[in-house]
């Protein structure tokens, strides 16, 4: 008896405490921080008074979340935009207000498609130290007229987990001041105006994971540094004006599955160290004028890559034997390059292979590839702009035989005189019992005689049809 009075106290004190969850208020002072900033973003036509008791009680929105803590529900994500499950749309006239910086639970804030071209804002350059115990999380997505600079205040932020500054209008350098956010995990800065150098502070951010400056106006060397982000997987800088040689430093990056520097002004070579990122599965290194021996490289080493592309980077020599053992291979580009010597035939022995280019480059004597090789890859085998290199006879269909290689001369020669002296065999076996009946008796020599005389007639026959 005892023992079911204790359990149904139990009962009645949890109940009530999920009851009393349920409906308690806001603290009034972050109800109003949160109504007057949403307002400031949506417009003043918003009030709220369709929420009961407020946006994280009974009547909730989208855009809203909440966490119930100490008595009172504490709002912890705010999105703000034209998201398709989101009701707080922007304003023409959105703004920032300082009534944001008063919601001091604040895990997760995001902007997306809010800051429209025809109406320029800047994120604001100060009071971000506001929410330094409790913003884990800020993004600013697909807004056209968010202008200005990263403020430097955005280093106060010392428990964010994720930057993400996508496709914005924002121009200016990269602050080293980032470099004080060691706790990040995701640093998203693409598609921006930004310029300058890539800060060395970044190295500091040990737990990264992404690293995505792309399609900006970044310029200067690779810090070294950069060898010092070893959880990092992604690292994408491509689409910028980055220069110089590659530092060696970036073959401590031993966790990187994806390396995007394509597009930039890269040179004086590869590092050898760059056959120590073994956990790499997508390699872009086209458009740089890096201007290096492809074998410097052991690229058997890459065991784990799958997508390599070395497309217009002024790379020279022979395709080593080691590309060819890339067993995960699905995409190789060798385009556009300086690269000569034969084509090894072993790249038909790696079965994932899916996409071969090796077009435009000087690369000699003749295409060893079976018909169902060609076959298989179709378009996606591209060998043209090799004015040395040929295709053998022997394909047996021209359906997927790949454009622009010409067919191999020295075969096609050998070809005409095997016919020519095939026609010669025809024309004496025809024509031999007439031969003899017409010489009689007169012995072999005669014959033999008469025989180069008929080959004779038949070659300058022949010249005479060729010509």
């Amino acid at each position: 008896m005892l023992l079911q009075l204790v359990l149904v106290g139990v009962y009645i004190v949890m109940y009530r405490g999920v009851a009393d969850a349920s409906i308690s208020p806001m603290e009034k002072h972050e109800k109003e921080a949160l109504y007057s900033a949403i307002q400031g973003f949506v417009g003043n036509e918003w009030n709220g008074s369709f929420l009961y008791p407020d946006p994280c009680g009974w009547t909730s929105i989208e855009g809203v979340s909440c966490d119930f803590s100490n008595g009172f529900w504490h709002v912890t994500d705010l999105t703000i935009g034209d998201l398709y499950d989101n009701s707080l749309r922007c304003s023409q006239a959105a703004e920032f207000t300082e009534h944001l910086f008063n919601l001091k639970h604040l895990k997760r804030l995001s902007f997306s498609n809010c800051f429209l071209s025809d109406q320029h804002k800047s994120i604001p350059i100060s009071n971000w130290d506001s929410l330094a115990n409790s913003l884990e999380s800020l993004e600013f997505r697909s807004n056209s007229g968010l202008i200005g600079t990263i403020p430097t205040s955005f280093g106060y932020l010392k428990n964010l987990q994720s930057l993400v500054l996508l496709e914005n209008g924002l121009k200016g350098e990269i602050p080293e001041a980032l470099g004080n956010l060691t706790k990040l995990k995701r640093l998203v800065l693409a598609g921006n105006n930004f310029i300058g150098p890539i800060p060395t502070s970044l190295g500091r951010l040990t737990n990264l994971l992404i690293l995505d400056t792309s399609r900006n106006f970044l310029s200067g060397a690779l810090p070294v540094t950069i060898g010092d982000l070893s959880s990092l997987i992604k690292l994408d800088l491509s689409n910028n004006r980055l220069d110089g040689k590659l530092p060696r430093e970036i073959g401590g990056l031993k966790s990187l599955t994806l390396l995007d520097l394509s597009h930039n002004n890269f040179s004086d070579g590869l590092p050898e160290t760059f056959q120590e990122m073994d956990s790499l599965e997508e390699l872009v290194l086209s458009d740089n004028p890096i201007g290096d021996y492809v074998t410097r490289i052991q690229w058997r080493n890459m065991k784990n890559l799958e997508m390599l592309d070395l497309s217009n980077t002024g790379l020279k020599g022979n395709i080593p034997n080691s590309m060819t053992e890339m067993k995960k291979l699905r995409f190789l580009s060798l385009s556009n390059n300086i690269l000569s010597g034969i084509i090894p035939s072993k790249f038909e022995k790696i079965s994932t292979i899916n996409a071969l280019y090796l077009d435009g480059n000087d690369f000699t004597g003749k295409l060893e590839f079976s018909q169902r090789f060609y076959t298989k890859l179709r378009s996606r085998f591209r060998a043209s702009g090799n004015v040395k290199l040929c295709l053998s006879l022997e394909l047996t269909s021209t359906s997927h035989v790949p454009e622009g290689v010409q067919q191999c001369e020295q075969e096609s020669t050998v070809d005409s005189k095997d016919s020519d002296s095939n026609l010669k065999n025809k024309y004496l076996s025809q024509n031999s019992h007439h031969i003899i009946a017409s010489l009689g008796h007169s012995g072999h020599v005669a014959l033999r005689k008469g025989k180069a005389k008929i080959n004779k007639r038949i070659e300058k026959a022949l010249k005479l049809e060729r010509e």
